[in-house]
């Protein structure tokens, strides 16, 4: 599941995303699909009813795949009383392997106002759970303890704003069978402060021994990560490695180029990036046969009426 920016999922688990309808008839069967549970605007009923009725229609001990959508009628809610709902009822879903919270795009609610909260009570409710995803805001909340979780393989944070202390209770949590890892940085104005030093004991190789693709994305020191990724021991472990969505510069491309080989990687996606065309193209050659994923380059903005302001360069998302 790689892209870029925010958009509704239409798979998830490696299954397709189903929205029940009051009125769509007969139900799939309920471990054929990805659950989307989705309030419908500007009807009375909240989420509890939603899930209650959900709990009644659908056999939920089949369900494998459960992604959260739009939980509020009027005003962005908080999130806190539908993880409660999830928490309280997870014994009645005892082959649930993949969850997804937040599955809510721009015209829904914009990332950073999306009034997430702790989500360690779901993880640690749902002990079996191997994929599990996150879309939020730490200026709003979203945040992680660090934990011991044996099942999970793959673990997601897509935000604008990713709290340091989340990305520090990720490298302090036992993982023992991780194989995905994606951490989106975000922008300082949304509350996205993590820093390099945050990033360094995953990028140690020894924090999670069986992981296999490493997203480091979205993110305003996108050419500091490049340099620390240059001589970072779990590269070596790596088949796939993500760097894409941020700020990424000529800088970060020579970190990559002095750094250690990526020929061994089956993909490293670099799109949403500022490299000049002759680093990107040194940067192709000197890491195939790996397939290197980039597109155009992202243009500098500054005003055109100010001539003393200076480019900025900006990531995916952030808002």
């Amino acid at each position: 599941m790689t892209y870029l920016g925010i958009q509704h999922l239409d798979r998830f688990h490696g299954l397709p995303v189903h929205t029940p309808e009051p009125s769509s008839g007969a139900l799939p069967a309920a471990d054929s699909v990805a659950w989307r549970l989705v309030c419908d605007y500007g009807e009375d009923a909240g989420f509890a009813p939603l899930w209650e009725q959900f709990l009644e229609t659908v056999d939920t001990t089949r369900v494998r795949a459960l992604v959260i959508g739009p939980w509020w009628n009027e005003e962005y809610t908080p999130f806190a009383p539908v993880m409660e709902l999830i928490v309280a009822d997870a014994d009645r879903f005892p082959a649930l392997r993949g969850l997804f919270l937040a599955d809510v795009v721009g015209e829904e609610c914009e990332v950073s106002w999306l009034r997430m909260c702790d989500v360690t009570p779901v993880l640690e409710a749902l002990p079996l759970l191997e994929e599990f995803a996150v879309r939020g805001c730490g200026r709003e909340g979203l945040g992680l303890r660090p934990l011991r979780h044996a099942a999970l393989r793959s673990l997601r944070f897509e935000s604008g704003g990713l709290p340091g202390g989340l990305v520090r209770a990720v490298a302090a949590s036992e993982l023992p069978a991780l194989e995905r890892l994606d951490l989106w940085f975000g922008s300082s104005w949304y509350g996205g402060d993590a820093t390099i030093d945050d990033i360094r004991p995953i990028l140690s190789g020894g924090v999670f021994p069986r992981l296999r693709h490493l997203g480091l994305q979205n993110s305003e020191i996108q050419d500091e990560i490049a340099v620390a990724v240059g001589s970072a021991p779990v590269v070596a472990q790596l088949e796939t490695l993500a760097l894409s969505m941020g700020t990424l510069s000529d800088t970060g491309g020579e970190a990559l180029l002095n750094g250690q080989p990526l020929s061994h990687l089956s993909t490293l996606d670099l799109r949403h990036h500022y490299l000049t065309e002759p680093v990107l193209d040194r940067v192709r050659t000197a890491f195939a046969p790996a397939v290197v994923e980039a597109g155009e380059a992202e243009d500098d903005y500054a005003d055109p009426d100010d001539e003393d302001d200076e480019p900025e360069r900006y990531v995916a998302v952030s808002e």
